[in-house]
């Protein structure tokens, strides 16, 4: 496409070492990856705000990264933006013999198990160790760590290891929360509250998954939520003349509770 090409030349034209920009001649794949983290979370608010204009300019800025990773490959003679584009639609197309390939209807309708098991032959040809082939190996340890909890534990439910009901979840997100208040009761230091504050949290990220509920997105609805209903109790403060450091915490809960309700 004409406006593919078109990006692509100005990526080279940033990074031409005689007339190009200085910031983005200094930059490697490292500098910029913080870069690609923030601007995929950036789409992902465009996406739960609605704004559909945003969402453009945003996936815009997500592609260039793209780009720009593709960029320094190429002048480093590794690969380039042609290369990784065949080896994404080439992926797609293996991965999706239900939809490319002529396949009965009962490998078409079990599609998840066979992508499971195309990506462990990827694995395998790639010659990744047997002992790196294990069923949660693969999982980036850089993602949000709820993200990354529900991954591991879809690795795990796809062998057997996952509860059957709900009701079981919940029980260990309360067996977990007994186990918090009991560090707490006895004084356990910060280590042992770290790590059964952890294990709480692992399990209510595994009631997350068992209602089909993201724990990122929900959070993160949550946090929009507290920034609002805080900002009303500022409100309220602000129209008594105090300021909410010097309202006590029964005042300032009630606030909290006509903030909630206002919403």
């Amino acid at each position: 496409m004409n406006e593919m090409k078109k990006l692509l030349e100005v990526m080279s034209q940033l990074r031409d070492p005689q007339t190009g920009c200085p910031w983005d001649l200094e930059q490697d794949y490292r500098s910029i990856a913080p870069c690609t983290i923030e601007e995929a979370y950036e789409v992902v608010d465009a996406i739960e705000r609605g704004d559909m204009d945003d969402l453009c300019d945003e996936l815009g800025d997500l592609l260039f990264q793209v780009v720009f990773y593709a960029q320094i490959a190429q002048e480093e003679g590794r690969f380039d933006f042609a290369r990784v584009a065949e080896t994404i639609a080439e992926k797609l197309i293996r991965r999706h013999p239900h939809v490319f390939d002529d396949v009965d209807d009962a490998q078409a309708s079990n599609h998840r198990a066979t992508w499971e098991k195309i990506k462990a032959d990827e694995r395998r040809k790639k010659g990744v160790a047997a002992d790196k082939q294990g069923t949660l190996n693969g999982v980036a340890v850089t993602l949000p760590a709820l993200t990354r909890a529900v991954k591991l534990q879809k690795r795990a439910a796809h062998v057997g290891f996952d509860w059957p009901e709900i009701g079981q979840v919940l029980d260990k997100v309360q067996e977990e929360l007994d186990e918090v208040r009991e560090v707490l009761e006895k004084n356990q230091g910060d280590l042992r509250m770290r790590h059964e504050v952890g294990d709480l949290l692992q399990a209510v990220s595994n009631l997350a998954r068992h209602a089909s509920i993201d724990p990122e997105r929900a959070l993160r609805e949550a946090n929009r939520r507290f920034e609002h209903r805080f900002g009303l109790v500022e409100a309220q403060c602000v129209e008594l003349g105090v300021l909410p450091q010097d309202v006590n915490l029964s005042t300032l809960d009630a606030m909290w509770l006509k903030a909630k309700l206002a919403e």
